[in-house]
């Protein structure tokens, strides 16, 4: 049989044991249950005594706890060991003890007490001071009004394409009616957590996986909403869901890689020919434009040179006139003048005549050409018509 060993409390007057450890198993004994012991006995001497006195009354009391803070834990080893992912919201140390029924108490911020009147709701102490009726008045529970973050464990859950996947979460949540909180669910930080759990399940059941990581965001929302539906009464208000790791299959992040790497090669053999085609239009385009101005040099080109000519044209028409109307000037002003040009034309006249004859060429020549005065005579008249008609 195991030694038993208890854990006293000291109250200044009495001590009395609290817990009770035998046989790998946690019992808790209510103070009235022993006679206080005197305090001139020493420690070892009082625990010897306990021991000796309950030892007959442990076996019965092993299976049994009476406290309900701590009515979780039924043996050492639950104590001891990690919160599982079943009852994550059954951790030891989340269960605070309750302040003492004194008759003035102060009630912390951001906290509500439930206090009950003979086994009744009584009513909700506020932030402050708070009077009590001894023997009367309980407090059963304690809320806090914070906003809190509960860790939600590592799950399994399959998509629409047959993917199974590796999730968890944070939840933040926050009491907003501490009556329900402490009276619409045993436990809502549990009762929350398994919500989410299922929830969560469902959830990513009608989504690819594709979906699952693309829409994180909007898979959030969606749990969030199915929270708040069925935390509406339980007087808890989830404020936001997060997941936090998505773990899929080894062999699905291998193929992942292989289709990342394969998408990569593909844009970059897209690049390259779309590179390649802009290059090859840029040099068409070029060519283009490199012929069309081409053409527009040369057809301004000629546009300067036609303009050229005629400009050209112009200026030695105007010179000639000008030459001509200053020798008409000069022959009319000059006396004798007009028969010096006559003469001068017709020794022209005979001159031109002269270089026909030298060429072997066929022509028609008057009858009289050697008659040198007729022949004279016949280019002054001539002159003298050509000269009449442009007067």
């Amino acid at each position: 049989m195991s030694c038993p060993v208890f854990i006293f409390c000291d109250n200044g007057n009495t001590q009395w044991p609290i817990f009770f450890i035998a046989c790998d198993k946690i019992c808790h004994f209510p103070p009235q249950t022993y006679t206080p012991t005197p305090q001139m006995l020493t420690k070892s001497t009082i625990l010897r005594s306990q021991v000796a006195r309950t030892l007959t009354k442990s076996q019965n009391a092993i299976t049994k706890s009476t406290s309900t803070q701590y009515r979780g834990f039924t043996s050492m080893s639950q104590l001891m060991a990690p919160p599982s992912a079943t009852s994550a919201s059954l951790n030891f140390f989340q269960n605070k003890s309750l302040p003492a029924n004194t008759v003035v108490k102060f009630v912390p911020q951001q906290q509500a007490w439930i206090v009950e009147r003979m086994g009744k709701f009584h009513r909700i102490l506020p932030p402050g001071l708070a009077i009590l009726i001894p023997l009367l008045d309980r407090i059963t529970y304690v809320q806090s009004l914070k906003e809190s973050a509960i860790e939600i464990p590592t799950q399994s859950a399959i998509t629409s394409d047959n993917v199974s996947l590796e999730l968890d979460g944070v939840l933040y949540v926050k009491v907003v009616d501490p009556y329900k909180a402490s009276y619409g669910v045993e436990d809502f930080q549990f009762a929350i957590s398994q919500l989410a759990q299922t929830t969560m399940r469902s959830e990513i059941g009608n989504l690819t996986l594709d979906a699952v990581l693309k829409e994180r965001q909007q898979l959030n929302t969606n749990i969030n909403k199915v929270i708040n539906e069925a935390a509406m009464n339980w007087g808890v208000e989830c404020l936001r869901y997060e997941i936090r790791d998505i773990h899929p299959p080894q062999n699905v992040i291998e193929a992942m890689h292989r289709q990342v790497s394969a998408e990569r090669s593909k844009r970059a053999e897209i690049l390259e020919s779309e590179g390649n085609r802009q290059s090859k239009i840029n040099i068409s385009e070029g060519e283009k434009q490199s012929i069309i101005l081409q053409s527009e040099a040369e057809k301004q080109e000629q546009i300067n040179l036609a303009l050229g000519e005629a400009e050209q044209i112009k200026l030695k028409a105007e010179a000639t006139a000008i030459g001509i109307k200053r020798i008409a000037q000069a022959i009319k002003e000059t006396p004798g003048g007009e028969s010096a040009v006559n003469l001068q034309v017709a020794q022209e006249y005979i001159k031109e005549f002269g270089k026909l004859a030298k060429e072997s060429n066929t022509v028609v020549i008057p009858s009289n050409v050697g008659d040198i005065s007729s022949f004279m005579a016949q280019g002054l008249s001539i002159y003298k018509n050509l000269n009449k008609e442009g007067k």
